[in-house]
């Protein structure tokens, strides 16, 4: 079994009859970078939502490490197991990149002699240097603001990230350079990376490509 795993998932919005997404079965390994692809209201959303542990499927179940995350604590799973990437970034704009991510830091309880350190190290890996490290989150562009996101859902070593449209407001040449980021954290530090996306040219430049239509997951 994969580090992440959905078994016979099926999901409905509580008070509905009709499944938002039936019978899906997947693994994710470390290592590998995946590819959900989907057209809008497909189901993606939803499908994040269970894998980050926000919220459980109505039948079947996702585990991770082999454990139903109905067993869990939840809370710890979303803040040490599982790094969330948002579309939208989700930064604090008045604050500068360095500090977005020295705050996930703190929330992980990474002590405060650590933190600054640490914050500049997780920034550079993703290609942010100390200058722009330490602008407002403002005054950065949509591809510097990302790669801060990147580096804030790394802050706590998570084995999963999960990558909610990672490119959707990027231009060609930076969308390139953030998948170049994503497949080096899958391959070199032994990651699962899932992005969930409807382009397809971002799903098919991993490794493993899966298609969700009607609520049903196959793989390409």
């Amino acid at each position: 079994m994969g580090i992440l795993a959905l078994q016979d998932v099926d999901y409905r919005y509580e008070g509905t009859k009709k499944n938002v997404l039936q019978e899906i079965n997947a693994e994710f390994d470390r290592g590998a970078l995946y590819g959900i692809m989907g057209k809008s209201g497909a189901g993606k959303s939803t499908l994040l939502s269970l894998l980050s542990g926000l919220d459980l499927p109505t039948s079947g179940g996702v585990a991770y490490d082999g454990t139903d995350i109905r067993q869990l604590d939840r809370d710890r799973y979303r803040s040490q197991q599982i790094g969330v990437i948002f579309q939208g970034y989700n930064l604090l704009t008045n604050a500068t990149a360095a500090e977005n991510v020295e705050l996930s830091l703190y929330l992980s309880r990474v002590k405060r002699a650590s933190r600054k350190r640490a914050a500049y190290t997780l920034l550079e890996q993703v290609g942010i240097d100390r200058e722009t490290a330490d602008r407002k989150v403002l005054k950065l562009s949509g591809g510097e603001q990302q790669r801060v996101g990147i580096a804030r859902a790394l802050s706590h070593d998570p084995a999963v990230l999960i990558a909610d449209e990672p490119t959707g407001n990027l231009d060609g040449e930076t969308e390139e350079t953030i998948l170049r980021i994503f497949h080096e954290i899958a391959h070199e530090q032994d990651k699962c990376v899932i992005l969930v996306t409807h382009s397809r040219r971002v799903a098919e430049q991993s490794d493993f490509v899966y298609f969700l239509d009607r609520g049903r997951l196959r793989p390409a």
